[in-house]
């Protein structure tokens, strides 16, 4: 990853105690994770970076809009985001990221590339159903919709129709009300 060198963290030489990054992602960024789903993204994380003398603790915090397609109508809208990621980093002999709460780096580590984590926190931040805010509210005027609503099928049950045995069901809900 040595595009992303500004996401570099080399722990070593930082004192112990608290130390705070931020960082402003914008399409540039996922476009080194070949993630071309997002028109446009602005999104703020702060980094949250603790560091003891036998590991270091991570709190990430996103919160910013991706602008995405909505999955009913196809039209553009901006999701907002808002995610919070926690990471502990421990030392050992080998790396290991089997966990997703915790990472073990070798001890010869001398740095951390926080890229990776801030990519998937975004990413999973983002809802599965991506609906647009004016299809919730019904205020969306689109032409996907109005296809939607002329092909809508419109049941109408006549009397005839109707199973009788339904209705002795209903009676009986109404009866146990009374």
């Amino acid at each position: 990853m040595k595009d992303l060198k500004q996401f570099n963290i080399p722990f070593v030489g930082l004192s112990e105690g608290n130390h705070d990054f931020k960082y402003i992602i914008e399409n540039e960024f996922f476009k080194y994770f070949n993630f071309d789903e997002f028109e446009t993204a602005n999104v703020e994380v702060l980094l949250s970076f603790f560091k003891k003398s036998n590991m270091l603790e991570l709190v990430f915090k996103a919160k910013g809009t991706v602008e995405v397609p909505c999955d009913v109508t196809t039209e553009l809208y901006h999701q907002k985001i808002k995610a919070k990621l926690p990471l502990v980093v421990k030392f050992g002999h080998e790396y290991n990221d089997d966990n997703e709460e915790i990472l073990i780096l070798s001890h010869d580590t001398y740095q951390l590339n926080v890229a990776q984590y801030i990519y998937e926190m975004i990413i999973l931040a983002v809802p599965i159903k991506r609906v647009h805010p004016k299809v919730l509210d019904g205020t969306m005027e689109s032409e996907t919709l109005k296809k939607l609503k002329e092909l809508e099928i419109k049941e109408e049950i006549t009397a005839e129709e109707a199973d009788p045995r339904w209705d002795k069901l209903k009676n009986l809900l109404t009866e146990k009300k009374r």
